[in-house]
């Protein structure tokens, strides 16, 4: 073959560059320098299947001239500077590439070693120019030469002008680019300080969000209202999660009887067999166990009293208090001893309404060990308590149209 002329005319560049393209992603190593390592900064080659080519121009059009040889040419003198650098295209085909990624010329190469020398003249004086127009002849001139060779270390084969000076000083200061392993190490380091951080970070607002005190392991997981209890009392809550599976039953219990006597539903027929039920630790009887069902009898029952309560907060008003007081039965059996406490007891909460903390004081005195002073917590403020615990608050909804159900089963 000898050689083969591929291209030769005018090539736009913009910022002093043009680029040889063979990558399909020319957006990888985007981290990466072009000339990292190298004692050239003209002809920069330290990323796999690209060339960054400076010029002098800084912007408008220089003349290009690119060759493959079939081996190494000789030198021409009459260039002013010269450097070489090693070259495997990514693929067959490349592309001289103009800034913002038009392609001027395409050509094909083996993807195999080659040495690319790049010889420039009139570089000074097309930096002095600095930009020229179309209907301008080119100041500066530029020679790509390519042919297969094995890999070896980039060269300045020839320095004449300042421009050229200048780049290669800058790439000798290039420390070289870290190898996909050594990318790889920083990444994993990097990711698990993040991850460190936020784990940092989490934990952090979790205690403010428990009151100053780090949740157990079997409160941090439990769901059902436990949102809804921390925001009324984040002490009592801790509390309880520390007794035993039975006290928690015995808890869940009162809190039913307690939420049912003040809406009420303690004489009503159907109701008072799942009381007992409860209380012998007995599967409930119909219609309990069927969220909608219950619901339906209640509002369908006459004899079943038609009371309200404002809100734990005093914000809302006119809430049905036996729509309140209702799912506690069903949530006490929950078959999680500490969800089924907390849910009950919420449900009494909010049947109390507004008079809510006097029925914690009630629990505290039926249970001494909840009033322990290392329970004296200060309750978060409910939208720190939204922000942390949402993951952990479950909603459902009774398909009624009727006055608000209030707490979740």
């Amino acid at each position: 073959m000898g050689k083969q002329s591929v291209y030769e005319g005018p090539v736009h560049v913009a910022y002093m560059q043009t680029y040889v393209e063979s990558r399909e992603d020319p957006r990888s190593h985007a981290d990466d320098s072009h000339t990292a390592g190298q004692v050239n900064g003209l002809c920069g080659a330290a990323i796999p299947g690209h060339l960054f080519l400076t010029t002098g121009m800084h912007t408008g059009h220089v003349h290009f001239t690119i060759e493959i040889h079939d081996k190494e040419p000789a030198i021409d003198d009459t260039w002013e500077e010269i450097v070489e650098a090693s070259f495997r295209p990514a693929g067959e085909t490349v592309r001289l590439s103009q800034w913002g990624d038009a392609d001027r010329c395409s050509f094909t190469l083996p993807t195999v070693d080659h040495r690319v020398r790049y010889s420039v003249v009139a570089m000074d004086a097309g930096s002095e120019a600095n930009v020229i127009f179309a209907e301008e002849p080119a100041v500066d001139h530029y020679l790509l030469q390519f042919w297969p060779a094995p890999w070896a270390p980039d060269v300045v084969v020839k320095q004449t002008g300042l421009q050229a000076a200048y780049w290669h000083d800058c790439a000798r200061k290039t420390r070289p680019n870290r190898t996909p392993e050594q990318k790889a190490a920083i990444a994993l380091a990097e990711r698990l300080e993040r991850e460190r951080r936020n784990e940092e970070r989490r934990r952090a607002d979790e205690v403010r969000a428990w009151g100053g005190r780090a949740p157990t392991e079997r409160l941090r997981k439990v769901g059902g209202n436990v949102f809804g209890m921390t925001s009324l009392d984040v002490g009592l809550v801790h509390a309880i999660g520390d007794t035993d599976d039975a006290t928690m039953r015995a808890i869940a219990r009162w809190a039913v009887h307690r939420a049912y006597t003040r809406a009420g539903l303690t004489d009503i027929p159907w109701i008072v067999p799942a009381l007992e039920a409860l209380d012998r630790g007995e599967p409930l009887p119909p219609p309990f166990g069927d969220h909608a069902a219950t619901f339906e009898r209640l509002w369908a029952d006459p004899d079943v009293p038609r009371t309200v309560v404002d809100s734990t907060d005093g914000g809302s008003h006119n809430v049905s208090r036996q729509a309140m007081a209702l799912p506690a039965l069903d949530q006490a059996t929950h078959p999680d001893p500490l969800q089924a406490a907390l849910d009950a007891l919420y449900a009494a909460a909010v049947t109390h309404g507004s008079d809510h903390q006097a029925l914690f004081d009630d629990l505290r005195r039926a249970h001494p060990a909840l009033a322990h002073p290392r329970y004296h917590l200060i309750t978060p403020a409910p939208d720190l308590v939204t922000h942390i615990l949402t993951t952990t608050l479950c909603h459902s909804d009774s398909g009624d149209e009727k006055p608000q159900t209030g707490p979740t089963g």
